[in-house]
């Protein structure tokens, strides 16, 4: 892929769970974002859980053929976009192990009915934006969101394991595209800090003081609000939370396509339980 006018305008979806159910918001600006760059995101049918953070604990052979079921449902020749950081993770591990090991290959065609395709391409959001280029996406962006000085999160599920070491880094992404629009990225320490992930179900006092920690740090840098790469993230941020004056976390979905003229940010607002309305409406946004 070599910038915006000789990509694929049809991307294969994979939501995944959260953004399915918690995070509807961040699924919903997401697509109707990708829209507004004239691209049309396909959600693969009847796609699966693909495992996230306990299967792979539990259960080897389970972690593998959760996420494979979806890269079966996946129609070749096209992109396979990927918003959740977890999810990303589940489906390139999956689908490398197979790409090394004959025997799983054999069981894939089995079980799925389809050869495995080694060729499948699994692009996380941030690979898209990056090909489609910050002069593009400042051209399609006419709403300016100046003012909004804000924490950008990338949680600490982009952040490879060994086997994947040779994935692109995507740190610093989200400042720098939001910057475009007048945006205006904090320098904090907590940007790739565990939010405590499904920790948060069972032991969500250990999670309420990482949460607390990560929203007193962007409280002091003097953030606005936290900007989230990731859904679970930004349910933890918002749900376990005990702060007396928390600030908005909001999804980086919503601003880029805040930005991108989209005027259904208030459906998406309401969803949150921390408002950010108020703020937004103070900034002139």
């Amino acid at each position: 892929m070599n910038g915006p006018h000789t990509l694929p305008k049809t991307y294969s979806y994979f939501p995944g769970c959260s953004m399915a159910t918690t995070a509807k918001e961040n699924n919903a600006s997401l697509v109707r974002f990708f829209d507004k760059m004239g691209m049309q995101l396909n959600e693969l049918e009847d796609w699966n859980c693909c495992g996230s953070s306990s299967v792979h604990c539990l259960d080897t052979d389970l972690s593998v053929m959760l996420p494979a079921r979806n890269l079966a449902l996946a129609p070749s020749g096209r992109p396979l976009l990927v918003a959740c950081p977890n999810c990303l993770l589940r489906l390139k591990t999956a689908q490398r192990n197979i790409a090394e090991d004959k025997a799983l290959q054999t069981i894939y065609a089995e079980t799925f009915g389809c050869d495995f395709d080694p060729r499948l391409e699994i692009l996380h959001v941030f690979d898209l934006l990056n090909h489609l280029g910050s002069k593009f996406i400042a051209a399609n962006m006419p709403r300016r969101l100046d003012g909004l000085r804000f924490a950008a999160y990338y949680g600490c599920m982009l952040a490879r394991p060994p086997a994947l070491r040779h994935e692109t880094s995507h740190f610093g992404l989200m400042e720098s595209i939001l910057a475009i629009t007048g945006a205006r990225p904090m320098t904090w320490s907590y940007a790739s800090r565990c939010c405590g992930t499904f920790l948060s179900v069972v032991r969500p006092d250990l999670v309420t003081t990482m949460v607390n920690d990560i929203i007193a740090n962007a409280r002091a840098c003097g953030a606005d609000c936290i900007v989230t790469a990731c859904a679970m993230c930004h349910l933890n941020l918002e749900v376990r939370c005990t702060l007396s004056a928390p600030i908005p976390i909001m999804h980086f979905s919503e601003l880029l396509a805040m930005a991108a003229g989209d005027l259904k940010s208030d459906a998406w607002f309401s969803r949150h339980l921390i408002d950010p309305r108020p703020m937004l409406r103070g900034l002139g946004i």
